[in-house]
């Protein structure tokens, strides 16, 4: 019950908590009318036809007729309290989950797999709440039918009683022995149909990327082997209800048997009635059927305590970047975006450092590029700087202050970036530019969209800024996604702008007409640009190159075109075919030797 103690804040505060009183409630009563039915049968017997009182067949009629009307009664506003419940802990529960996966770092989702986290919110979120709806008073029903039935049969002959039960706490011993057996194998059933979850939801994700390289019959097997685990953890849980089960039958119905010789015994005696034999073999079924049905209901139970310690794994998940106890908010009115980094050393987990006693000093409206080979440390930059992650050795200010100190919510306030791989939910043009403002005028939009070279495009589109784009950008070609993204950015109106590769899905023509627009954002703002072209960081105050982490050179396109090294490579490589090449290369010489 550990899994339930922790998750008792989602299902007892308020009303709820009356919402099960009242569900518990209303099943013991239904429970405890159940009764009335082998007492009317012993009295069926032998007061009237024993008796020869046909007389009294329309009261027992009428009497049983009232009872289960109003045993219906109860059993509808159970099921009203629990639906309730269930659906009210479901709801809390999603809440929570959504508001916790929003907060966790990027440390998580590093290793997080997005078809893991859907099976979360959905299957183990609903097997909590059929538990907590309806399972749990089912469960406690048990014990008050076995509570209820076992007064009445000790007041009916509590030696008939004594002997009859005394295979129950077989039945009890072998029910828990399931549950010790189905509960492993129910948590590797979730797992398994999370691992086949991920498979879907990642082919679905990259279906173009299977069908170019002509992988269907890969993914198939894939998908086979997730498929096949799949039915073998259901195949293994399926044996040892089949394992289990007939035992519990085996002891269930011989309590019948011995009911029926030890009962049958007493009657020939003249030691119970024969109306009492039959209103007691109608309480052995009153007693046995949830005994019987125990299996079931711990079943119920270890799925959704599998489904709980799942649920629990992301509500218990550390957050590793959050705001300090003293942490301020940026002053936006004195706020000028002069960002520095002193000695920063920063590793991902389990891994070689990214970054290596790195160190800048971005002076309010300067530019500096970044340049470097794939896995150099480019992107770890903008990480930081968004205190994607936290920095271990080193710091990192803003106007002064080290950012650990700053609220971060407002400290990403102060910050626009443009991944190299664009993002676009599935809404219209104008929602995804205005993404996270408010109250943002048309006028806004369609000047940030004209910046970003955006605004041609998008009026050619049937809605213009009203069409909506498909899953993930689906319908536009990578140049503009990458263009909506730099309007989006544009309109946040940062004081310091991030450009990770922001033109590297656009051709050399539209780049430069981008470029043209982003200087003018540029303007006043701190800006960092990573990049692989050379031109997209000539015109910057200055250029770091990085190779593993470390900062190899550094200084402006001029300075570093003069000086031999990982840039003028660079440089050449890229206008090799240029053919003002050799002229640049004169012009390189020229200034090596002035």
């Amino acid at each position: 019950m550990e899994v339930f103690k922790q998750l008792r804040s989602f299902y007892w505060p308020g009303k709820l908590k009356y919402l099960i009183f009242a569900s518990i409630l209303c099943l013991a009563v239904s429970t405890a009318l159940g009764l009335v039915y082998p007492y009317m049968l012993k009295h069926l017997v032998d007061e009237i036809i024993m008796k020869g009182n046909y007389g009294q067949v329309p009261f027992v009629a009428s009497t049983v007729l009232v009872v289960v009307a109003i045993k219906a009664g109860f059993q509808f506003l159970h099921g009203l309290a629990g639906g309730r419940l269930g659906n009210q802990v479901a709801y809390n529960l999603r809440k929570s989950l959504y508001e916790k996966l929003q907060y966790l770092s990027f440390q998580y989702y590093d290793k997080a797999r997005t078809g893991d986290l859907m099976s979360r919110l959905t299957g183990d979120l609903d097997g909590i709440r059929q538990f907590i709806g309806f399972g749990f008073p089912q469960f406690l029903n048990v014990f008050l039918m076995v509570g209820f039935g076992s007064i009445m049969m000790a007041a009916l002959n509590w030696k008939l009683m004594l002997i009859t039960l005394v295979t129950m706490p077989f039945l009890v011993f072998t029910a828990f022995r399931f549950e010790s057996k189905i509960h492993p194998a129910f948590r590797e059933i979730r797992k398994s149909m999370s691992d086949l979850t991920t498979a879907v939801q990642e082919n679905i994700t990259g279906v173009r990327t299977v069908k170019s390289f002509a992988r269907e019959s890969h993914e198939v097997e894939k998908f086979s082997v997730r498929n096949d685990q799949f039915r073998e953890n259901l195949t293994g849980s399926a044996f040892i209800w089949a394992r289990y089960f007939p035992v519990m039958e085996v002891f269930a119905n011989l309590s019948i048997v011995i009911l029926l010789a030890t009962g049958g015994t007493f009657v020939l005696r003249g030691e119970m009635t024969t109306g009492e034999l039959l209103a007691f073999f109608s309480l052995i079924w009153y007693i046995i059927g949830p005994m019987w049905g125990l299996g079931f209901h711990i079943n119920n139970y270890t799925q959704s305590k599998a489904s709980g310690e799942r649920v629990l794994e992301i509500l218990n998940q550390y957050i590793h970047v959050k705001n300090n106890p003293n942490a301020v908010p940026v002053d936006d009115a004195r706020s000028e975006g002069h960002v520095q980094f002193e000695n920063v050393t920063f590793a991902y987990p389990e891994n070689a450092p990214a970054l290596v006693d790195f160190s800048v000093d971005a002076k309010p409206g300067s530019v500096i590029g970044l340049l470097g080979p794939t896995g150099s440390g480019k992107s770890t930059v903008f990480q930081l700087l968004m205190r994607a992650y936290n920095v271990k050795d080193g710091r990192i200010l803003l106007d002064g202050k080290d950012i650990k100190e700053l609220e971060l919510e407002s400290l990403r306030q102060q910050i626009a970036i443009v991944f190299q791989e664009t993002f676009l939910f599935s809404s219209t043009i104008r929602n995804n530019i205005a993404y996270g403002q408010r109250d943002i005028s048309m006028e806004r939009i369609v000047e940030a969209a004209k910046l970003a070279q955006a605004h041609d495009f998008i009026m050619e589109l049937p809605l213009g800024y009203d069409t909506i784009v498909g899953e993930r950008g689906m319908g536009l070609s990578g140049g503009q996604k990458q263009r909506i993204a730099i309007a989006r950015a544009i309109l946040e109106n940062p004081k310091v702008l991030l450009l990770d590769d922001a033109t590297s899905a656009v051709d050399m023509e539209t780049e430069h007409v981008i470029q043209q627009g982003l200087r003018q954002v540029m303007n006043g703002r701190t800006t960092f640009v990573v990049a692989h072209r050379i031109s997209s960081l000539k015109h910057a105050d200055e250029i770091i190159v990085l190779d593993e982490g470390r900062i190899v050179q550094r200084g402006t396109h001029q300075e570093l075109l003069a000086q031999p090294g990982r840039y003028r490579e660079t440089y050449n490589i890229q206008y090799s075919d240029h053919p003002d090449l050799a002229a640049t290369r004169m012009e390189q010489r020229g200034v090596a030797h002035g």
